[in-house]
């Protein structure tokens, strides 16, 4: 079966009308949240828009945090998710590309910015923002499995670090070049913790 995207994961199939007005509700989020920004983006306002009640969204979604966890995670299929491999280089290289594409669409970007902001002083932000990390780790060691290769979480964040920095704080786009870059150090850190220790001559 081939891995759903990161921030494209598929919902557990259900009753197929439950399913096609979850997905109703998802696409009109994703097209009000850049307009509205997170604040703005109520469940009133959701409800009219995507014609449901707000006790429907309620059910799907007990929180705002909840609804921006599956935005992030269900996002648009770029087509452009990585498969599993034997070459460290180019899964880790193809799959910091996928995440690039993926929290550069405006939405995703919304809400992993306000999932990020509200997660010091709201615990449903917070808690989903560590479901999302360890939802991406698991996932890419899934693709490292034909490689023999298993990321740690200091590993994992030693990878993908740089791409978020460049993203939210130089406020920039990561090329492929710098992407390239960003993974040769990191292949080099994974070799070095690799490599035994050198004893000491006596």
């Amino acid at each position: 079966m081939p891995q759903q995207p990161l921030h494209r994961r598929q919902p557990t199939p259900g009753n197929p009308r439950v399913q096609r007005t979850r997905n109703r509700v998802l696409t009109v989020a994703r097209e009000l949240l850049p307009r509205v920004g997170p604040t703005g983006l109520t469940y009133a306002l959701l409800a009219e828009r995507a014609d449901v009640t707000r006790q429907t969204l309620y059910r799907h979604w007990p929180n705002r945090a909840a609804l921006l966890f599956d935005l992030i995670l269900e996002g648009p299929d770029l087509g452009n998710y990585p498969t599993p491999g034997s070459d460290v280089r180019t899964v880790a290289t193809d799959w910091l590309k996928s995440l690039r594409d993926g929290i550069s669409e405006p939405a995703i970007r919304t809400a992993v910015l306000a999932v990020t902001a509200q997660a010091d002083h709201d615990a449903d932000s917070a808690q989903a923002l560590v479901r999302i990390g360890q939802d991406r780790h698991a996932a890419l060691n899934k693709l490292l499995e034909p490689s023999g290769i298993q990321i740690d979480d200091a590993e994992f964040t030693l990878l993908y670090g740089p791409v978020l920095a460049r993203l939210f704080l130089d406020r920039s786009h990561p090329t492929d070049e710098f992407i390239d870059t960003v993974v040769t150090q990191w292949l080099t850190t994974l070799e070095a913790q690799q490599r035994p220790a050198t004893p000491n001559a006596s």
